[in-house]
């Protein structure tokens, strides 16, 4: 086994197999990376070493922190994680909060410790929590304050996680408090370039959670690809955005790349459209992030950024209707960079810059990856005609101890449930996904997921979710529902149960839409058949 840094080698150990990993692309000379690296030192700490410590980092609602800053609250806190909670390089490190300040400077803490990020989202719930403390084994847990209720109802139930220390906490027993002692200067651990840093969950089509495993040089490789061949930022941009730092879209977007070139970014907790138009005025941002529907939700409102410091806006998420991308320009003259990419690839491979943008076409590959639109068979398809992508890079699928790793990777190709053609310019053009994933809104949502909530209503008899086209959203739910005997359908009952699912799980995931029916359509082994369902409901649509 080549050299690891991991004392605690759960992640390694519950690597894929080898054959069952993707091919890795290495062609590109700025991805001949040393063997030994740590992505904070690369990202973070090579900014202070040469004499960039007093830039402009990031920024947030009353406060502006350096690089330096930056560096020593990450430094205090990985201090307070070996001394004070004992973390041990490959520990799996569950983080918690709105996009702020604490969250990035938690998150560089963990990769300098050499543990693992476990970055959740701030709107799931208890007993989405308690799968990914199982799942990912974890034993610590940085959070915000306010978002302590869930985790601690999630702790009560997951005897894997022994310490949480909360932040943005004004107790004497606060992170704060207890970063306040120790030393602003910490020695970064000698990971390997393939330990393990993040585990990031992406829904399943079943509704259980897939963790997928990125290396220090996973991060690294990120950086290096889509934004200095498509981005082409630069150090005096200000990025900004909406998407959780729990998301890669959101790590890279609004951490690692504006990091990567010395750059900064503004993290905001708010991100509805008037609270996005005022901050980019605000704080003169340069960069936007965020998701079709966002973008599509803002321009109605946009008039004050035609003619603003903004120049670039990044698309991505769910797919861009043509439609979105005429409103986009027409309201503010800017041509939109769209993107494709996915959790288990890190970031964007496939992409096009303002000046090569097609509308209703995602772009062309990404410089350091390949894609091919595949049949059935995994041969390519035609030029024009339908088919699965499929995509191979510096970066790939690597779930943590996960059969459906078989289902994702497919000699050597990432397969990413998305249809795909290819015109004879080499743009790919979104046609569907292949798989039962709802995207509403840049979120997946598994409708079974869904199913599962809906069902423990004492109203539910059965039912089916699916995602059906929406024009502001992409996709939303729509649940299908057979009431038990005695009650009625109705708007009052379809309230109850939205109601109920937000509660029960991520408000996001919630079925905007409600059809009550006498009966589902069912294989003769009583399968559900959601094609059927998608193909035609019937019924009164709530």
């Amino acid at each position: 086994m080549s050299y690891s840094a991991h004392v605690d080698t759960f992640t390694r150990d519950n690597l894929p197999p080898a054959e069952q990993q993707p091919e890795f692309l290495f062609d590109l000379p700025e991805l001949k990376f040393p063997e030994r690296m740590n992505c904070a030192t690369e990202l973070l700490d090579r900014h202070v070493a040469e004499g960039r410590g007093g830039r402009l980092c990031i920024q947030a609602p009353g406060l502006r922190w350096t690089y330096a800053d930056l560096q020593q609250h990450a430094n205090r806190i990985a201090n307070v994680l070996v001394n004070d909670l004992g973390v041990v390089p490959g520990n799996r490190v569950l983080l918690r909060a709105p996009n702020n300040p604490m969250m990035a400077a938690c998150w560089f803490a963990v990769m300098k410790v050499g543990a693992v990020a476990t970055a959740t989202m701030p709107l799931l719930r208890a007993k989405e929590l308690k799968h990914v403390i199982a799942k990912a084994r974890v034993s610590h847990a940085l959070c915000d304050l306010r978002l302590a209720e869930e985790l601690k109802l999630a702790a009560a139930e997951s005897p894997e996680l022994q310490h949480i220390l909360w932040f943005n906490d004004a107790s004497v027993d606060g992170l704060e408090a207890v970063m306040a002692k120790q030393s602003a200067e910490f020695r970064n651990v000698d990971t390997a370039r393939d330990d393990t840093c993040i585990l990031a969950f992406t829904s399943g089509t079943t509704g259980q959670p897939k963790a997928t495993m990125h290396f220090h040089r996973d991060v690294m490789a990120a950086c290096a690809c889509w934004p200095p061949h498509v981005l082409r930022a630069t150090p005096d941009d200000i990025f900004m955005g909406t998407p959780p730092l729990a998301f890669t879209f959101g790590l890279g977007g609004l951490l690692l790349f504006p990091l990567s070139i010395g750059a900064s970014t503004v993290l905001l907790e708010l991100g509805g459209p008037q609270d996005l138009v005022d901050a980019v005025l605000k704080y003169q941002a340069t960069i936007l992030f965020t998701a079709p529907t966002s973008y599509r939700a803002i321009a109605a409102i946009a008039g004050p950024l035609r003619g603003s410091t903004l120049r670039i806006c990044v698309s991505a998420g769910e797919a861009l209707p043509a439609a979105t991308r005429a409103l986009w320009k027409e309201a503010t003259g800017i041509e939109m960079i769209d993107g494709i990419g996915a959790t288990e690839l890190m970031h964007i491979f496939i992409s096009a810059d303002e000046a090569h943008a097609l509308p209703g076409a995602t772009g062309k590959v990404v410089p350091g990856y390949i894609a091919c639109v595949m049949d059935d068979d995994g041969k390519p398809v035609a030029v024009g005609q339908v088919g699965k992508l499929a995509v191979k890079g510096p970066t790939g699928c690597r779930y943590l101890a996960d059969e459906r790793q078989a289902k994702y990777v497919k000699d050597g190709w990432n397969y990413t449930g998305d249809a795909y053609s290819l015109d004879g310019d080499g743009y790919f053009h979104f046609h569907s996904r292949t798989d039962d994933m709802i995207i509403s809104a840049g979120y997946n949502i598994a409708g079974p997921e869904v199913e599962d909530a809906l069902l423990r209503h004492p109203k539910v008899a059965e039912c089916g979710v699916i995602g059906v086209p929406d024009s502001e959203r992409g996709q939303v739910v729509k649940a299908i529902v057979v009431l038990r005997p005695g009650n009625e359908p109705g708007p009052a009952t379809a309230k109850e149960l939205q109601d109920y699912v937000k509660q029960s799980i991520a408000p996001y995931k919630y079925p905007r839409q409600v059809e009550f029916v006498a009966s589902l359509p069912r294989t003769e082994t009583g399968k559900l058949q959601r094609f059927r369902l998608r193909q035609t409901t019937q019924g009164e649509n709530k």
